[in-house]
């Protein structure tokens, strides 16, 4: 009988039912209160007039009006850049401990984003948030005794003056409770292995010695280290080896694109929850089974705004026009795309994340991720977004049984005429043509704006199926393995040329 696993259920299940019912409207009044008195005395607080934003009778509205948005190079050129020059007090109060470097999806120089100690324990708060959650999913007691495997980047942060740096999942890996370690796979020793295929072939070896009872993780790197387990210790699923595996937690991406190929490597069905940790914090988690959608995070260290993602608000690098508006949780929409602003306790103010995300729930603040605002494709009018493109692959895997885990494209100029070019990532050997035809219909079916630019300036689709570690190989090569390390869905020109020349080079 599971007496640990029993007594940690029963402990989840009283604290969930005592913690009442949210509201998360007030929640976020109090947080961005609260952002604002904390950092009202900083560089930043005193340039912008925290104090008078305060005293007025609408403080968001006061907020939204008097700051600009920034993305990460305008606060980090006019602000940010001054913590490596030993200044204190600049847009939170001190100096951060910590910097997460993140190359994102659409560069290849880190970003050094600020992790003060009060995002540090913002980020563990949600964490815990989302443990009771589990009181929701019905799992039996003996799930919480056995050992959890986190896939993130590296825990060996590099010590930088005085400071240290490492991706977030790597930052979040080595501040957990001591009450947790005796939980966590694959261990200190391991996690600090900063080679990444070097760290997947010790999971591998260790593996038989651990009774995985759920996996987290970014899916397209959870997979690429299942299938190395699966090989090395020549079974036929996962399950073979950890009987006992019943919950991975996703995050960082759409579970969706990644579902096929994934259930592919189980030998039965598990509970799949989604997360939302980005390098900037924790955002939002799924609270219950009913649903995929993820429930913000509105009573921790980030006050989030919304711009309606339409196309006369987005410039077409991804950023936003200066005057686009800007509305509150309370003013949300079900169903309406929106472009993600956010507030943190790590000194971020009205930051432009580049998610787009979607509200499925109101009133529980419950979200899906819908794409990034830099990989909406836009360049003949088309209006695709990447939950749209997600969809038509997946149009893509139930027509012609296939798994496609991952994919690029790009508006591409051929002889002055514009091609919409896909690579899908696939061991499935099927017609580009074919794939090509099916695609073209799905999307015109899909998407009015699609097919009228189908009509006019967009010729036409073209499809190359590469295997998937093609796509591995080039996150390798222009980025870093592992981690929270995403493949970038639209690629400009340029970025586009790059990858075929990979691609070829390779014999993808």
């Amino acid at each position: 009988m599971p007496i640990i696993g029993n007594i940690i259920k029963g402990f989840i299940e009283v604290r969930d039912k005592l913690s009442g019912e949210r509201n998360p409207i007030d929640e976020q009044k109090q947080v961005l209160k609260k952002l604002l008195t904390e950092a009202n005395e900083t560089a930043f607080g005193e340039h912008y007039d925290f104090d008078d934003i305060l005293e007025s009778e609408d403080i968001a509205k006061a907020y939204s009006k008097k700051i600009p948005f920034h993305d990460y190079n305008k606060i980090n050129d006019e602000w940010w850049h001054q913590l490596h020059e030993g200044k204190t007090d600049v847009t939170w109060p001190g100096k951060p401990h910590y910097f997460a470097l993140s190359s994102g999806t659409t560069g290849n120089t880190s970003k050094r984003i600020p992790v003060t100690d009060e995002m540090v324990s913002a980020i563990r708060n949600a964490g815990i948030q989302q443990v009771y959650a589990l009181s929701n999913f019905d799992l039996p007691a003996d799930f919480f005794e056995k050992d959890i495997l986190m896939l993130g980047s590296s825990t060996d942060l590099e010590k930088v003056d005085d400071h240290e740096e490492g991706e977030i999942s790597g930052i979040s890996a080595s501040n957990i409770p001591n009450w947790f370690r005796g939980y966590y796979k694959p261990g200190e020793d391991i996690a600090e292995i900063d080679d990444w295929d070097e760290r997947v072939a010790k999971i591998a070896e260790k593996a038989e010695t651990w009774d995985v009872g759920a996996l987290s993780g970014i899916p397209s790197w959870i997979e690429l280290m299942l299938e190395k387990v699966i090989e090395h210790h020549n079974l036929k699923n996962i399950h073979e080896l950890w009987p006992n595996l019943q919950v991975y937690t996703s995050g960082g991406v759409a579970f969706g694109p990644y579902e096929k190929s994934f259930n592919a490597l189980l030998g039965h069905p598990i509970t799949i929850i989604d997360t939302y940790l980005a390098s900037e914090g924790f955002v939002a988690f799924q609270a219950r089974p009913e649903t995929d959608a993820m429930q913000l995070v509105t009573d921790g260290g980030i006050y989030f705004e919304f711009v309606p993602f339409k196309p006369e608000y987005i410039n077409q690098d991804g950023s936003l026009v200066d005057d686009a508006p800007s509305i509150t949780l309370g003013e949300v929409q079900k169903g309406q795309d929106y472009v993600l602003i956010i507030s943190t306790v790590s000194g971020a103010w009205r930051y432009i994340i580049g998610d787009t995300i979607e509200f499925t729930d109101v009133e529980r603040a419950e979200i899906k991720i819908t794409g990034r605002t830099k990989f909406f494709l836009n360049t003949v009018g088309s209006q695709l977004s990447v939950n749209k493109l997600d969809d038509a692959v997946q149009h893509l895997e139930e027509k012609f049984s296939m798994k496609i885990p991952e994919y690029t494209l790009c508006a591409n100029r051929i002889d002055e005429e514009f091609y919409h070019c896909w690579y899908l990532g696939s061991e499935d050997a099927k017609d580009g043509s074919t794939l090509a035809d099916a695609l073209d219909e799905h999307l015109k079916q899909a998407n009015k704006n699609y097919k009228v630019a189908r009509s006019k300036a967009l010729k036409g689709v073209k499809v190359t199926v590469v295997k998937p570690d093609a796509f591995h190989e080039w996150n390798g090569e222009n980025k870093k393995k592992g981690g929270q390390v995403k493949m970038e869905k639209v690629m400009n020109e340029e970025k586009f040329a790059q990858w075929q020349t990979f691609v070829k080079e390779n014999g993808y």
